[in-house]
């Protein structure tokens, strides 16, 4: 009865938090390699695997596109050992064209033992991020219209994002809310092209033996901003010997997209190779290659994303316990 009456509090409560509908302004990083670190999507992924973990991510999407994406992040989350709290910080870079966002963001994580092997997380992560434009890159038809900004205009607002994640052993299931807060700073039309509106992710998958070493992972991801067109993430990862996952995701859209067709961002329909493998007991690389499926694809506007992680004083890979989500 207390599990209950903790899983059901936690749900009205984000439900709650989940209310606001409204935003305009541009999307948030996406990255292919969340399969590995779900913090980058989900705060109440902080300190799922306990030990301490350090992550950095560069992702270079639309290669050889003018103005197209390059993200860096720096993540760490842990928890503590009776594994009733997590704690995290991220550190993120995303530069679109003439716009940068560059966040700061510390994570709390609230757990509830629902069983002996299953929880419920309740995460939260706020900080401040810097919106920055840089008009000298807009290159306009006319540079003497005077409704074009000028120089480089930059405003701080606060952040906050908050989910939840439920996971055992086999599965796992999360929702989570991003930029709660912060809107109304940037309604400044000269930072127009940096303005966050809500995001929602939600994510379920599972754990599926097929050798003794051999372990399939489906998963899915929907993101949705509630004012424009969402996209979802269908994902399947092998692992190899404890060490070495392989897998692919096929990721589309659902709903209107206003872009031209001769853009390469025409399509929302892509295939991701993704590659993960311990180096050593403690460190593991990352690597993911998107494919555009465009008829218009000319092999140059794809993306890459690597990642490298260190586990500091890892006993899960030691245990049968490890944490596969």
């Amino acid at each position: 009865m207390k599990g209950s009456y903790y899983t059901y509090l936690i749900w009205v409560l984000l439900g709650a938090i989940l209310l606001p509908t409204s935003g305009k302004g541009q999307q948030m990083p996406q990255y292919s390699q969340y399969v590995f670190n779900a913090l980058h999507i989900n705060p109440a992924y902080a300190g799922y695997k306990v030990d301490p973990f350090v992550q950095a991510t560069y992702r270079s999407q639309f290669m050889n596109f003018p103005g197209a994406p390059q993200t860096y992040t720096l993540s760490a989350d842990m928890g503590n050992l009776e594994e009733t709290m997590g704690y995290g910080m991220s550190i993120i870079s995303d530069q679109l064209g003439p716009n940068k966002i560059q966040s700061l963001l510390l994570t709390y994580t609230y757990k509830v033992r629902l069983t002996q092997e299953s929880f419920l997380g309740l995460g939260i992560s706020s900080g401040v991020s810097e919106h920055l434009l840089d008009a000298g890159k807009l290159l306009p038809d006319d540079p003497n219209d005077p409704g074009i900004p000028q120089g480089r205009i930059n405003a701080f607002t606060p952040n906050l994002n908050a989910g939840l994640l439920y996971y055992s052993p086999r599965f796992f299931s999360g929702i989570s809310a991003f930029n709660l807060v912060g809107q109304k700073i940037l309604q400044n039309q000269d930072l127009a092209l940096a303005t966050h509106n809500y995001h929602f992710y939600f994510q379920v998958g599972g754990l599926l033996p097929i050798t003794t070493e051999v372990t399939f992972k489906p998963s899915l991801l929907v993101r949705e901003d509630l004012n424009g067109p969402g996209s979802y993430d269908l994902n399947a990862m092998f692992l190899f010997n404890e060490r070495f996952w392989l897998g692919t995701s096929f990721r589309s859209g659902f709903g209107k997209a206003e872009v031209p067709e001769a853009s390469p961002f025409s399509t929302r329909t892509a295939v991701a190779l993704l590659m993960d493998l311990f180096i050593t007991e403690d460190i593991r690389f990352g690597y993911a290659y998107d494919f555009n499926l465009n008829s218009k694809n000319n092999y140059r506007n794809n993306s890459h994303e690597f990642s490298i992680g260190y586990y500091i004083q890892n006993k899960w890979l030691k245990t049968p316990q490890q944490r596969y989500f």
